[in-house]
């Protein structure tokens, strides 16, 4: 019997060229380092990386180090979710990482307590009785509007401008981290309220990353800014003539990584009680790789926010995985640079192979 069946007008369907989304094979790679990971541990550790081994403790795994994992990843994870748009358009992201360190120190300039201990704050940014003990929704909006307004100058440059998104976020990556640097003479800034302390409390972290991959996940795939976020990464000249206004939705999406960006500045500056200068370098090029080896393509058009989450999870596993293997932290970059640079050598094999199959 034949395998090939019959369709509609006499087409046949071909089963050998069917292919599984690349989230699969994202998810296959996930659970294979888990799996090594899992070996390694009883081999040299003695110990199981992800199972609980503890008498004491009647839980399956390890729950301890599941919460590690990510935990690590969410804040960088919420800037992925931004940067997997901005490439999905075709385009670049790389001032993610400084528009964090800026939104960061200016957004808890206004998150400040009066007095610490009874006494005048002593890192009051505009002094003990100027803007301090200010609601939670202040410095909130505060960030966001740096978000806002950092992400919509990249979008405005790449639309309009037609400079390379590579050198406008890179201008941008320079500006907002001098910017940083700027705002208080290089001095951390300290103390905030308890409310703006509870944000990134706990595993609230994690809360905002899933809330925030669910709803862009939605978006992409039900709404049309999805629909003409992935034609424009696919042709944006077929896009523009299909009547898609491209120079408009490139601003968007820059300006939504931009306020994801400083949504990951909020959170970490409430998780650390501190905003410093230098918060959030290399956050860019993780988020990147989270997103290239969630199956994003860097030539636009292709990828999802699911493909992210996995790719953002391998990154965890990878960190708590050398952790728990008590190899020292410069593996990893090692290891991580392998796995992205393996990541677009699978994605160009893997276009290469679509095209000869049509």
């Amino acid at each position: 019997m034949s395998d090939t069946s019959h369709g509609i007008g006499g087409l046949s369907f071909d089963s050998s060229k069917r292919s599984w989304p690349p989230e699969m094979s994202v998810f296959i790679a996930l659970i294979a380092i888990v799996a090594i990971f899992e070996i390694l541990g009883r081999l040299f550790m003695h110990d199981s990386f992800l199972f609980n081994t503890r008498e004491n403790v009647d839980t399956l795994f390890n729950e301890q180090r599941l919460k590690i994992i990510i935990l690590q990843v969410a804040i960088i994870g919420i800037i992925a979710l931004g940067v997997t748009q901005v490439i999905i358009t075709g385009g670049i992201d790389l001032s993610s990482g400084s528009i964090v360190g800026a939104t960061a120190m200016i957004a808890m300039s206004f998150a400040q307590v009066g007095l610490v201990n009874g006494n005048p704050n002593p890192k009051a940014m505009f002094g003990a009785q100027g803007w301090v003990d200010l609601p939670v929704i202040v410095p909130i909006l505060v960030g966001l509007l740096c978000g806002f307004v950092a992400g919509c100058i990249n979008g405005m440059l790449v639309a309009y401008t037609r400079i390379p998104p590579f050198i406008a976020t890179l201008g941008m990556m320079v500006s907002a981290r001098g910017l940083a640097k700027w705002w208080s003479k290089g001095q951390p800034i300290s103390f905030p309220t308890d409310s703006y302390a509870a944000i990134g409390k706990g595993m609230m972290p994690v809360f905002i990353f899933i809330v925030l991959a669910i709803l862009f996940h939605l978006i992409l795939k039900y709404t049309v800014y999805g629909k003409h976020t992935y034609a424009i990464g696919s042709n944006e000249d077929a896009a523009r003539m299909s009547g898609i206004k491209v120079a408009r939705h490139k601003v968007m999406v820059y300006t939504i990584a931009g306020l994801l960006a400083a949504v990951a500045a909020i959170v970490l500056s409430s998780k650390n009680l501190t905003a410093q200068a230098g918060m959030g370098v290399m956050y860019e090029l993780d988020a990147i790789a989270m997103a290239v080896i969630g199956g994003i393509s860097l030539q636009g058009g292709r990828g999802s926010i699911l493909g992210t989450v996995l790719g953002a999870l391998i990154f965890g596993v990878i960190i708590s995985g050398f952790t728990f293997l008590k190899l020292d932290a410069y593996y990893q970059e090692m290891v991580k640079g392998v796995i992205i640079v393996g990541a677009v050598v699978l994605d160009q094999w893997r276009q290469r192979r679509a095209a000869a199959r049509m």
